[in-house]
């Protein structure tokens, strides 16, 4: 993909229209509840969690969400969570498995929160107890990236048996921005460093990172109706392919489903050890 290509694909994911997980949460659940704090230090507004039901079947719902306004951004704090968002939304998670009900986690944001106090309260502990315990879930787990899903701070709710992505959004370890001070020195050359960074859904899908694409039609930002209808549809049928699935099935998929990640074997290894099977 070339670097305008990787480069328009960010600027649609961060697109000042694109709808946030709130407004996809109230068109997907209308009865939804929500439901609030860590139980240990505060209620992060950058997680929205809670219940709603889709097709009658009642789920657990976790979102990070960015806001719309500037008020909004300030509140949710730009989707940025805090180690208690993280808490909050595990707290849901083992209560969504208590009662058997399926998680969905909708993933859009730059980054957790790097400030003083998210360290001082244990940001990075925070997220690996995420991701260790979203991997032993022993309920349904579907993951969807809305707009952007940036390094652990997505990590931390993306564990799951079926990840989806909205065709504009991104998926990366940081920002392009990040990415270009590190390798560059030089922000500037974040367009090109989106290119090689493979941090769009078509990358992703063919990394089997990613299981399906959500399509967009003209775009989240100028018809949302269109993916809505898209996500609906997809989300009724991975429910019906997760939800017949035994448990023990379940995890077993999960697992390996992590576990293949970045397994590759290099052409010349290949070679070799098929001149030795021989």
């Amino acid at each position: 993909m070339s670097d305008n290509q990787a480069w328009d694909k960010v600027r649609l994911a961060r697109h000042p229209k694109r709808p946030t997980s709130s407004y996809l949460i109230k068109e997907l659940f209308p009865d939804f509840i929500e439901l609030h704090g860590d139980r240990g230090f505060a209620d992060d507004q950058s997680i929205i969690g809670g219940i709603g039901t889709l097709n009658g079947i009642p789920m657990t719902v976790i979102a990070e969400e960015k806001g719309v306004t500037t008020e909004e951004k300030i509140k949710h704090n730009f989707g940025m969570p805090h180690p208690e968002g993280y808490r909050k939304a595990i707290r849901l998670m083992k209560q969504a498995e208590k009662f058997k009900r399926p998680i969905l986690c909708i993933i859009d944001t730059p980054g957790a929160y790097p400030g003083i106090g998210a360290e001082e309260r244990g940001q990075a502990q925070a997220i690996a107890f995420n991701l260790k315990t979203m991997m032993g879930l022993k309920t349904q787990v579907i993951i969807l990236v809305l707009s952007e899903g940036g390094s652990g701070g997505a990590l931390a709710i993306g564990v799951g048996d079926y990840v989806m992505m909205f065709e504009n959004s991104i998926y990366a370890i940081l920002s392009p921005e990040g990415f270009a001070s590190i390798i560059y020195k030089d922000s500037t050359k974040a367009d090109h460093a989106a290119s090689l960074m493979k941090l769009t859904a078509e990358d992703l899908l063919h990394f089997n990172v990613i299981d399906t694409i959500i399509k967009e039609g003209e775009g989240l930002h100028v018809n949302p109706d269109f993916g809505l209808s898209e996500l609906k549809k997809e989300l009724s049928k991975t429910m019906k392919k997760l939800t017949s699935l035994s448990t023990t099935k379940l995890l077993s998929n999960r697992y390996n489903k992590f576990r293949k990640m970045g397994v590759f074997v290099e052409q010349g290894e290949n070679n070799e050890n098929e001149s030795t099977n021989d």
